[in-house]
């Protein structure tokens, strides 16, 4: 089925009324929710969306409740005319871009929350309480307004994945959740839109967080780590050669975030940095078998 080009919505009666129209022709609808500056990451999330459904719409917004730093929250990437382009090159049939009142109506008072170590550990732990609490209630918010059938979101941010499908279920939103794997340069480094913040050096210097998670995840596979703490100190040691300021960096289980007690099963690494001024996240995969035998890694 054709898709309907229309580039960009700003309003929540305008998009409603455009998905019903398109629902009717008989179109799936898939969502892409992004906070804008968009980059090769964003459009694999656009691409796998495209492929499934004959409507897609990507949210551009950048979230102010998420943000605990208003030093950080400024300093986002903006560039609307730029990620419409994207988007819809890379298979968006529309935008939608609301601006905050679209999205938090004066004298809005309803916060979604996800209890517990999903949320409380790792960025929960490092960027506040309500970080994840932000990110829950537009999540919601934006699912309540779009009502698509699927929405993408990249691996990347492992942790805010499992912090979606946990409310998702909860609230028994029937919205399915795709995970999409995490797009990285010819180098290694993870895709980011606040890797434009990052100088020629800063890029070079955070390819180490990469190569950080890689070494880990061999320690364990090989067997060489006998401990979760003894493959966390492999992937500290190169950050701290590299000069980078490390946040966390845990092995932890892939399903509850809860911190390893043996390496043993699939285990999830896990890694905060700073860059200059620059927050990096990242993570990889491992699987771990108790005898060392037949293990593998993956990212």
């Amino acid at each position: 089925m054709t898709k309907s080009i229309v580039n960009a919505i700003r309003t929540v009666p305008d998009l409603r009324e455009h998905l019903a129209a398109r629902r009717a022709d008989g179109s799936s609808v898939g969502f892409v929710p992004t906070m804008g500056a968009l980059h090769a990451g964003h459009c694999a999330l656009i691409e796998a969306a495209a492929a499934s459904h004959g409507e897609v719409v990507v949210s551009i917004f950048v979230n102010p409740t998420q943000f605990e730093d208003a030093a950080d929250l400024e300093r986002y990437p903006r560039t609307e005319q730029a990620d419409i382009e994207m988007a819809i090159a890379a298979g968006a049939s529309v935008c939608f871009i609301p601006t905050v009142d679209e999205i938090y109506p004066r004298g809005a008072a309803t916060t979604v929350s996800v209890s517990g170590g999903l949320s409380n550990r790792l960025e929960g732990a490092e960027r506040g309480s309500s970080h994840f609490d932000g990110v829950a209630t537009v999540v919601t918010v934006l699912l309540n307004i779009c009502q698509p059938d699927a929405a993408y979101f990249g691996e990347k941010d492992a942790q805010q994945l499992l912090v979606v499908r946990r409310f998702v279920t909860d609230l028994q939103i029937p919205t399915k959740i795709v995970a999409v794997p995490t797009v990285r340069s010819a180098d290694g480094l993870a895709l980011s839109s606040r890797n434009q913040r990052l100088s020629d050096q800063e890029t070079v210097q955070a390819l180490a967080i990469a190569r950080a998670l890689a070494a880990a995840a061999e320690a364990i596979s090989d067997g060489t780590a006998g401990s979760p703490e003894e493959a966390e100190t492999t992937g500290r040691a190169i950050l701290d050669d590299a000069g980078i300021a490390c946040e966390y960096f845990e092995v932890t289980s892939p399903d509850t975030l809860a911190r390893a007690e043996r390496l043993d099963g699939e285990l999830l690494i896990s890694c905060a940095a700073r860059v200059g001024d620059v927050r990096l996240i990242d993570n990889t995969t491992v699987v771990a078998n108790p005898t060392r035998e037949a293990a593998t890694a993956r990212s």
